[in-house]
């Protein structure tokens, strides 16, 4: 195994609106996952999957009024992020990786019957899992994000991939403030530059946006794979997307009619940029708690 970096603990103290409790699951491989386990242990399951270059902080506003809804509210870090273990250099890591080591906690902690909330890689990996083991979701809620299948990339993606690739910093917090519309304070920033103090743990964050299987990449059959499964899959699928997200506005076209689980459900538009979840959680929420209800 590649050289693994762990932040310290100290790093986490004292974040602002974050004061859960870290769990920890170690995999086959000797990677420790952390996660989040909010709510009651025996309500309706919720997974929470963050995405490119954040972690379960960025679910700190839309935990609390979910767990207080009755759910369990999951919150992993990606492998790579956040209090996760960090394996060095970009070559750790790959698409198809990602997704067998959420799917492998997923096994181990033996969750059914959930509802997976994603965005951004949160949806490619999560709704992979969903295609791969549809028995264990009973729904899904996607904001901002897709599974791509070799088309060409948006023009503002294409951008952020060679940034990812080549700039010589990459300051994840102002990554993430500049995906946001509402103004996140200093300390927010700081909280999502708190799990990478060094430019060697940050492999993971600027691994991931050349692995988007757009064009010519070699996970796109795979991805056929996975659309074929989800053109299948009958559950609630909400689309939630936000009204100022460059890179993947209208994107619920894609999914709208095309998974059968679309037909019937409120698909709304929620209001902010990319990283919803900091300029809409409300409304994120509430769309995530239709679902667990049965459907809007």
């Amino acid at each position: 195994m590649a050289q693994v970096y762990r932040t310290p603990d100290e790093r986490f103290a004292g974040l602002p609106d974050f004061p859960f409790a870290p769990h920890y699951h170690t995999l086959k491989s000797g990677l420790r996952l952390h996660y989040l386990d909010e709510g009651p242990r025996d309500g309706p399951p919720v997974l929470m999957l963050h995405g490119e270059p954040s972690w379960c902080y960025l679910w700190r506003h839309m935990i609390p009024p979910v767990a207080e809804a009755g759910c369990r509210v999951l919150a992993p870090d990606l492998i790579g992020f956040g209090r996760s273990d960090k394996p060095l250099g970009r070559k750790s890591y790959s698409y198809a990786g990602q997704v067998a080591w959420i799917r492998e906690w997923i096994e181990a902690l033996d969750l059914t019957g959930m509802v997976l909330a994603c965005q951004d890689w949160g949806s490619l990996i999560g709704l992979r899992l969903v295609a791969e083991m549809p028995e264990r979701f009973a729904g899904v809620v996607l904001s901002n994000g897709g599974l791509p299948e070799g088309q060409t990339p948006p023009r503002a993606f294409a951008i952020w991939r060679a940034f990812a690739r080549f700039s010589p910093v990459f300051p994840i917090g102002k990554i993430v403030a500049k995906g946001t519309r509402r103004e996140l304070s200093p300390a927010e920033i700081a909280a999502y530059d708190a799990p990478f103090p060094t430019r060697a743990s940050k492999a993971g964050p600027r691994a991931y946006p050349p692995l988007v299987p757009f064009a010519g990449n070699p996970e796109v059959p795979a991805q056929k794979a996975a659309w074929a499964s989800l053109e299948r899959f009958d559950k609630p699928f909400l689309c939630a997307f936000a009204d100022r997200d460059p890179i993947t506005r209208g994107g619920d076209a894609l999914f709208i009619g095309r998974v059968p689980g679309t037909a019937g459900q409120a698909h709304r538009t929620l209001h902010g940029g990319h990283f919803i979840q900091e300029d809409d959680p409300a409304g994120f929420a509430g769309a995530l708690l239709d679902v667990v209800r049965g459907g809007a």
